[in-house]
């Protein structure tokens, strides 16, 4: 029986000229670190990131070094390649990967196509399950009772104000 290697991923970047991702890794049970380059391959200005990401991630050729390499992490490399491509320094394609990542709280939703809106409901479910505290953490409290101060003037809403009118 052949036994399986397991790679331990330390850090993932990009390289822009030739296109590729690079990993350094270490073996499970070796000390040294290696370096591992993939080849980006028919990618333009116009490809879509995410899908690059899965298909180098399930690429049966490096599905194994990307064990540890998180699906955001590579879509993020990609979108910096991507921005490169199109022109952008890297500075200008953080900013852009930062915004179309992150919720603007005034944003109104209500506004948004039903794509945007998935997109943003995918960034919110992945912040809730980042923050989200699981009975496994260390820090993990079951019943919190907190107190809330009552010396300041409480703020009423009009829809909680009860109205002489029976529903």
């Amino acid at each position: 029986p052949r036994t399986v290697m397991t790679y331990i991923a330390k850090k993932c970047g990009i390289c822009f000229q030739p296109p590729s991702i690079i990993l350094i890794y270490k073996e499970d049970n070796k000390d040294k670190t290696r370096q591992r380059i993939m080849p980006v391959r028919n990618f333009s200005k116009f490809s879509d990131c995410g899908l690059a990401a899965e298909q180098l991630k399930n690429n049966p050729r490096h599905k194994a070094y990307l064990e540890g390499v998180s699906l955001c992490q590579l879509k993020k490399l990609y979108s910096l390649l991507k921005g490169y491509l199109g022109g952008e320094n890297l500075a200008e394609s953080l900013e852009k990967f930062w915004q179309e990542e992150t919720i603007d709280p005034e944003e109104d939703m209500n506004k948004l196509d039903d794509k945007e809106l998935a997109k943003r409901k995918s960034i919110m479910d992945e912040l809730f399950e980042k923050n989200r505290k699981k009975k496994d953490d260390p820090d993990f409290i079951y019943d919190i009772e907190v107190e809330f101060p009552h010396d300041e003037q409480l703020e009423s809403c009009g829809w909680d104000v009860e109205s002489g009118e029976e529903i």
